[in-house]
């Protein structure tokens, strides 16, 4: 698997954002994207549980990294999260993405997150919409903190 770039300050994925989650994301060669994580106590909602919003971050995250590893570059049009079970703090998690479809203009995908005994906990599926080439210009400045950490 190849270790995707992270950004300076991104919530999810950002190296220097303190209150943020930190990620790190892989794609596979299967044109999938992995994650794996373990939720903290600051990441809570109800007692030991992880907080649906992050959750839910964090598969926005993922599922938009799927049109990344295809040197896509896309924002969220519409998101749907089903939760399944609770994602407990202080258990490592398994995320999965993956594109489901894709035009010109727009890719569906879909993510989930399983538990430590494989069970899924929470899944999603979303659309992206294509950012244009003249809008993605516009925001090469604040890629340039965009790389891979060794």
């Amino acid at each position: 698997m190849k270790k995707q770039p992270n950004s300076d300050h991104c919530f999810v994925c950002g190296r220097h954002n303190p209150i943020g989650l930190q990620m790190r994301f892989f794609a596979g060669d299967d044109g999938c994207v992995y994650a794996e994580y373990t939720p903290r106590p600051e990441h809570q909602s109800y007692p030991g549980t992880m907080h649906g919003g992050l959750i839910t971050a964090m598969l926005d995250e993922l599922i938009g990294r799927t049109a990344i590893a295809s040197n896509l570059w896309c924002v969220t049009g519409a998101l749907n999260v089903r939760f399944k079970k609770p994602v407990p703090i202080g258990e490592t998690v398994q995320l999965k993405g993956e594109i489901t479809k894709q035009t010109r203009r727009a890719l569906e995908g879909r993510g989930e997150i399983r538990l430590a005994d494989g069970s899924l906990a929470v899944e999603a599926t979303g659309t992206y919409i294509r950012i244009p080439d003249a809008q993605l210009a516009q925001y090469q400045n604040a890629l340039d903190g965009w790389r891979v950490d060794e």
